[in-house]
């Protein structure tokens, strides 16, 4: 089991410590409710090292990139990241992942976790551009920096005028007394903020520094199961969860980073698909009766026939109230459509909602 460079610091906090796609990562200090809060109200910060880092660098960098994802990154100036997705040549996804434009032709590629090898292997497998490819993810840490206060919080630490970084948008710039940390505007939340990519040996120094400067707001550390629950009211989806290599790009509405402007794995399969249409969709539901819906757990219409599953649910602690994600029979789909979800053999009454569940 890998540790981030933080984990003694994890450990003095009393973090609960549990394994995650081959890390040792803190899953929860306080408790997943006061630390959702304070991110939705304050600001807290994520140890999120695990992140996968690539840099892919030459001239065919871009050319690579635009065949291996399904959105469109030569709309990519330098200082703009990029969501997007490997499609993995039968239709599914390999893995979701953002794109940054460092440079003319150079671009950071921050995959997941628990697909850093396999994502590696497969655009290794399509790089016949002759693109320099370097695997970072050993080398660098990331932190996430979360919440309303983060700005506020985090100025003293910079030169930079951190409320101009615009959504999706980074600096390389100095941070707490480190030069050229990469400072980017691509929260998980929905409640803005940062992150900080910076070496593994600049990251307990960054670490230090973001505690006594975010002190005076309230600042507290952040577990993994907090950030799953913030995601979740975002309705942003959790590879392994609501995405895979069973799904497709367009049945998990993700047809808005899906481009064909251009040629790239799977753009002639998922092109006709969506002139056929899919036969089932992710969407958004709320519990009406009492129960929370798991991952897996079957969802019925109300005869009592299986039309889908969930992929991710929880007690909202936001909203008060069980929320979840899954697929579903198209005809299912439409906002107020009544679903049931088999939670202990008893079909359970929710609803169709549109995203996000939580409205800043």
């Amino acid at each position: 089991m890998k540790n981030t460079a933080l984990v003694e610091k994890h450990i003095a906090l009393g973090a609960k410590m549990v394994p995650f796609a081959g890390y040792n990562m803190p899953v929860q200090y306080e408790g997943v409710n006061v630390e959702h809060e304070t991110v939705r109200n304050g600001v807290g910060v994520f140890d999120v090292s695990h992140m996968g880092e690539f840099l892919l660098t030459g001239p065919n960098a871009l050319a690579l990139i635009q065949k291996v994802t399904t959105n469109d990154a030569s709309t990519l100036t330098i200082g703009r990241a990029q969501y997007s997705c490997l499609p993995n040549g039968n239709g599914g996804i390999v893995d979701d992942l953002i794109i940054y434009r460092m440079k003319e032709d150079q671009y950071l590629l921050v995959v997941n976790a628990s697909n850093i090898e396999k994502d590696w292997d497969w655009i290794s497998s399509q790089n016949d551009f002759g693109v320099e490819m370097r695997n970072l993810s050993d080398e660098y840490s990331l932190l996430a920096i979360q919440g309303p206060k983060a700005i506020e919080a985090m100025q003293s630490l910079t030169s930079v005028n951190l409320s101009e970084i615009k959504y999706y948008h980074f600096e390389v710039a100095d941070f707490a007394g480190i030069e050229h940390v990469i400072i980017s505007a691509t929260g998980y939340t929905g409640s803005g903020g940062f992150e900080i990519y910076c070496k593994n040996s600049e990251v307990e120094q960054v670490w230090n520094k973001v505690f006594e400067a975010g002190a005076p707001f309230g600042i507290k550390p952040i577990g993994l199961a907090a950030r799953d629950t913030l995601r979740l009211e975002m309705g942003f989806c959790l590879y392994g969860n609501d995405i895979d290599d069973t799904t497709s790009p367009l049945e998990a509405g993700l047809g808005w980073i899906t481009k064909f402007t251009k040629e790239f794995v799977d753009a002639e399969f998922l092109k006709a698909q969506k002139e056929v249409g899919v036969k089932r969709k992710l969407v958004a539901f709320e519990m009406v009766d009492r129960g929370i819906p798991r991952h897996d757990y079957r969802i019925l219409d109300a005869a009592g026939n299986v039309i889908g599953k969930v992929t991710s649910g929880t007690q909202s602690p936001s909203l008060k109230i069980a929320i979840g994600l899954g697929y579903v029979a198209t005809e299912f789909t439409a906002v107020d459509s009544e679903i049931f979800v088999e939670i202990r053999e008893k079909g359970i009454k929710a609803k169709v909602v549109k995203l996000p569940f939580y409205k800043k």
